[in-house]
């Protein structure tokens, strides 16, 4: 498949390039999957360019029914995560919030290299993230800021639905989309792959 090279999009009109129509139909008939997918057409169908991601989030979750909000965090940006949490206990959700590090895991511990050569250098820790949210019973993931790969992990073992809120990018202020609008980024691109 290479969509993203497609300028006609013919499947917005109901075209299968993939064959997998009949299969995917069926699928996104299943109870959980439906209900995921309803809760966020209706705020798509109801709210489009009304809402900022942060309303959206909120939203998506009153929509599942969920009562406790997971957020898993980059060290890096504990304002963003107060804040959210903050804003979500107000919209009244219960919110269980858990940091990179947690745990306290030496990268040498587990053969990781280390960014500042400090004797203890916790590394980001996103298996034991997912656990403590799981643990806790959340009903919805909000990662913000978790580094790439580990959002990876975390995706992979959470096992409440997670959505990104923050999508880390130290250079760019954590619009990672910046880069591909800009001609500067475009030019160091081109020479560097």
């Amino acid at each position: 498949m290479k969509c993203a090279k497609c300028d006609e999009k013919k499947c917005y009109a109901g075209k299968d390039c993939a064959g997998l129509h009949d299969e995917m139909k069926e699928r996104l008939k299943d109870p959980e999957v439906n209900r995921i997918m309803q809760v966020a057409a209706a705020i798509e169908a109801d709210h489009y360019m009304k809402m900022t991601r942060v309303e959206e989030t909120l939203q998506f979750a009153h929509g599942l029914g969920v009562e406790k909000i997971g957020v898993a965090f980059c060290l890096g940006l504990p304002n963003e995560a107060r804040r959210f949490c903050e804003i979500a206990e107000e919209a009244g959700f219960k919110v269980s919030s858990v940091c990179c590090k947690v745990c306290g895991v030496d990268k040498g511990d587990v053969g990781l290299k280390k960014l500042w050569g400090r004797e203890v250098e916790a590394t980001c820790n996103p298996l034991a993230q997912a656990k403590v949210l799981n643990r806790d019973e959340t009903g919805l993931n909000v990662m913000i800021g978790l580094c790439v790969g580990h959002d990876s992990l975390f995706l992979k073992h959470s096992e409440a639905p997670a959505t990104v809120l923050v999508a880390k990018d130290r250079v760019l202020a954590h619009n990672p989309v910046g880069a591909l609008y800009s001609n500067y980024y475009r030019r160091k691109f081109d020479k560097e792959f």
